[in-house]
């Protein structure tokens, strides 16, 4: 959105009539919508560039559907590309092809509405990591014995202390502090301030304008005066709080028509202020807890639930753990019964068959219905082969027949 946005702002500011409108227009106004009615006076060229870049836009757009679409394996699933699109309600989706009044309307309101809710989610957030740091500060001094929790805590004294200890921090954005940089930072003599040629020599980008990246660097050198990043009792986290302290404060000071830039006319106004040339000391974070005791407690309280129910968590879990295991134990006894019974059964099967070729193998006339090569196969093959083995017993000698005309010598 971001990117969509800074291209459509950068083609409009290139037309002078949208120009001047823009720089003149405070950020109510803005909101309100009134700004966006001035696109019906841009020049051709112009819109016919935006138009360009909402076709690229909504094209884009419609392809990272298509991937989100792709990625989630919905490919056969009828897919709503419009009410998709509602989703970003900076484009007017019914309208894919020009970029309208109405699209400016929105980015606008989008734009604004991101920019206010930004600082107040990086407060939100460094407020939770204080908290963590102060939880996770008590939850050590728990484990220790009580001379070293007494340990624990002067140490802790010592480094709020230590880094308590600082040079005065100057307020933001007043006379001392610019001349400050305008000697350290710039190498002028401070006597020779000039609100004016300052704005322009830290208007980095030479628009005209303070926004809030080149704010905050005119605080680098207060900044310095509290946090060194070697330091262990200095925590960059809380220096870039600090910093986001300081253009707030600055801002809410200098910008008067609230549209988060600080022009050169509205710089120039601010520095004959008496806050400029009197201003009230500068309380610095140390000296302004970023969270209440209530705001701890109920952190706590939050922290000790999330544990609470993580911890149930882990003990369902583990029930679940324990269930599967010993649903898995009785799978396992299951094979091993099923494995021992079909053991079994093949063990019967081959002594049922070992029966059966017995019984068949004293049928007569089902010799051959014997396995070839089983022992009742070969019992029967040797019987009868010693059936056809011609039994020689008594052999009969032939009377020998006397010649004709002999006698038988035994004859008388």
């Amino acid at each position: 959105f971001g990117y969509c946005y800074l291209e459509v702002i950068d083609f409009l500011e290139k037309d002078q009539h949208f120009r001047e409108k823009l720089h003149n227009t405070d950020m109510e106004d803005i909101k309100q919508g009134k700004l966006a009615k001035e696109l019906d006076f841009v020049s051709h060229h112009v819109r016919t560039k935006l138009d360009e870049l909402k076709r690229q836009e909504v094209n884009r757009l419609r392809t990272l559907i298509k991937a989100k679409q792709d990625i989630e394996g919905g490919n056969d699933i009828a897919v709503d590309h419009q009410a998709l699109l509602k989703q970003f309600e900076y484009l007017n989706h019914m309208n894919p092809h020009t970029f309208e009044v109405e699209d400016l309307d929105r980015l606008i309101k989008s734009a604004t509405k991101d920019l206010e809710n930004y600082d107040k989610e990086r407060h939100e957030e460094f407020k939770r990591y204080e908290m963590m740091k102060e939880h996770d500060r008590r939850e050590h001094l728990k484990t220790l014995n009580d001379e070293e929790r007494k340990k624990e805590e002067e140490h802790y004294e010592e480094m709020r202390k230590k880094h308590a200890d600082h040079p005065k921090v100057n307020h933001p954005g007043s006379e001392n502090q610019l001349k400050e940089v305008w000697e350290e930072a710039d190498g002028l003599d401070p006597e020779d301030f000039d609100p004016k040629t300052f704005f322009n020599l830290h208007d980095t980008n030479g628009d005209g304008f303070f926004d809030e990246q080149e704010l905050e660097a005119l605080f680098t050198k207060e900044l310095e005066k509290i946090y060194d990043p070697t330091n262990e009792e200095d925590d960059m986290v809380e220096m870039e709080e600090e910093r986001l302290r300081m253009r707030e404060h600055v801002m809410n000071e200098v910008d008067t028509n609230k549209d988060r830039l600080v022009s050169m006319g509205e710089f120039l106004v601010a520095t004959k202020k008496k806050e400029f040339l009197e201003p009230d000391s500068w309380e610095t974070l140390e000296q302004n807890q970023a969270y209440t005791d209530a705001e701890m407690r109920e952190f706590e309280e939050h922290l000790a639930q999330q544990e609470q129910d993580l911890n149930q968590r882990a003990v369902d879990l583990q029930k679940q753990r324990t269930e599967l295991e010993r649903q898995q134990e009785q799978l396992n006894a299951q094979k091993i019964e099923l494995q021992q019974v079909r053991s079994a059964t093949v063990q019967q099967e081959k002594a049922l068959l070992q029966q059966m070729h017995n019984i068949l193998a004293q049928l007569p006339g089902h010799q051959d219905q014997l396995p070839p090569g089983s022992p009742q196969a070969h019992r029967v093959q040797h019987e009868e082969h010693q059936q056809n083995i011609p039994q020689q017993t008594h052999q009969e000698i032939p009377a020998v027949q006397p010649e004709v005309g002999q006698e038988h010598p035994h004859q008388p």
